[in-house]
């Protein structure tokens, strides 16, 4: 059994700050735990706006506070996420994110993250492997 909280990874390399300076993510649950999926909390800031394209990972997305828009970039569907709100990346959707306020998510990524991975310059994370 493991038992961590979000406040014994602050400032650990668990706690991930994107260069753009536009979220923060706490990485609770990596790779390396060997569980078959990774499980975050990222908080995307006000007035930011982030394109990410998961092309080797799906992601859940379950809104815990805060309001955001998202915009399906393939389509240019455009849905309001609030509280209690989930959307799933079940296609490798490229996907932008404009949050209104502070945004606060936890995430699930399947295959999980080994929590080194950057996104590139089309919003993709690479397949890391503990391994690598």
């Amino acid at each position: 059994m493991l038992i961590r909280s979000f406040k014994d990874i602050e400032g650990t390399d668990r706690h991930i700050v994107a260069e753009s300076g536009t979220w923060e993510s706490k990485r609770i649950v990596l790779a390396k735990e060997k569980v078959g999926f990774s499980l975050h909390e990222t908080i995307m800031y006000a007035g930011t706006e982030t394109t990410m394209h998961y092309a080797n990972h799906i992601e859940a997305v379950l809104c815990v506070e805060g309001e955001a828009e998202l915009t399906d970039e393939a389509t240019g569907e455009k849905h309001w996420i609030t509280p209690g709100t989930m959307y799933l990346l079940n296609d490798h959707d490229l996907h932008t994110m404009r949050p209104k306020t502070d945004f606060r998510c936890v995430c699930v990524f399947n295959p999980p993250v080994t929590g080194r991975e950057e996104h590139d310059e089309n919003g993709v994370y690479p397949l890391l492997t503990e391994e690598d």
